[in-house]
């Protein structure tokens, strides 16, 4: 049965088209008339936001979208090939040249979150005994500004310290090697932590909590991190580890990511002079 060529009713998650004016280059593999294309890759774009923000399972992809099938194997496409990550490299420079800041950070900050699993994770899922949380431990790494720099997906009885060396050097790959410190908590003590990250040319400073406290207090430089945790979660295919493959799960935070950084980023254009 052939899908109507009628213009579908927009969802709350479609790319608007100032944004998409920026996002096309990065995600228009082919031209736009190649006679190979079948289907929109803005419409197959869109589809791809509606998956990560709704986090529902592909088969249940609206049927005035793309089909799914085709959605799926084009968005493994785009992820493979690194669109995603060079997107939010790049969207990265834009917002910290809006905001008067050099274009690659000197700082950094590390820290993780822990992502339940589901049967379709659980073959490689741990347990995480301080949230007592059978999963995936997302490890991640921000700018200054709550820009996502690196990601790295493990399982949750993996020590946050265990993976410095790995999220220190893909920092640096990211930035061209700007980054001179990155601060963490308290989960990153101890010597082994601190050699790997220098031999990444990175000084790795731990954040204690004030001596004195009463309530709810935000940990100095690590709270940006945090906030960006909490910008992720508002992204249902985010909230579980419900992927086969670590990388996936790694790749939809810079979907996520640069959901966010494109409307960060008009917005900042709007208002500047």
């Amino acid at each position: 049965m052939e899908r109507s060529p009628t213009p579908r009713k927009p969802y709350p998650t479609d790319v608007p088209d100032d944004e998409w004016a920026i996002v096309a280059p990065y995600l228009t593999l082919m031209r736009t008339d190649a006679p190979q294309r079948v289907h929109d890759p803005r419409e197959v774009s869109n589809a791809l936001r509606w998956i990560v923000h709704t986090g529902a399972p592909w088969r249940y992809l609206p049927g005035d979208f793309p089909p799914w099938a085709a959605v799926y194997q084009q968005a493994r496409r785009w992820l493979a090939t690194g669109s995603f990550d060079a997107m939010v490299h790049d969207l990265r420079l834009l917002l910290r040249w809006l905001q008067v800041r050099p274009d690659e950070p000197t700082a950094a900050i590390l820290d993780s979150r822990t992502l339940q699993s589901t049967p379709e994770s659980g073959g490689r899922a741990g347990y995480d005994g301080y949230n007592r949380k059978q999963g995936s431990k997302v490890h991640v790494a921000v700018d200054t500004l709550g820009h996502l720099l690196a990601v790295l997906v493990m399982a949750a009885d993996d020590q946050d310290r265990a993976q410095v060396g790995a999220l220190a050097a893909a920092v640096q790959v990211a930035t061209g090697e700007s980054v001179e410190i990155a601060y963490v908590d308290q989960g990153y003590t101890g010597a082994i932590p601190a050699t790997e990250a220098v031999a990444r040319g990175i000084q790795l400073e731990v954040v204690k909590l004030p001596g004195a406290k009463r309530g709810f207090v935000l940990l100095p430089r690590c709270w940006v991190v945090e906030r960006s945790f909490a910008w992720a979660s508002r992204f249902r295919r985010l909230a579980r580890d419900d992927e086969r493959l670590p990388e996936t799960v790694a790749v939809l935070h810079f979907v996520a990511c640069a959901s966010l950084m494109l409307h960060r980023l008009v917005t900042l254009a709007a208002q500047s002079p």
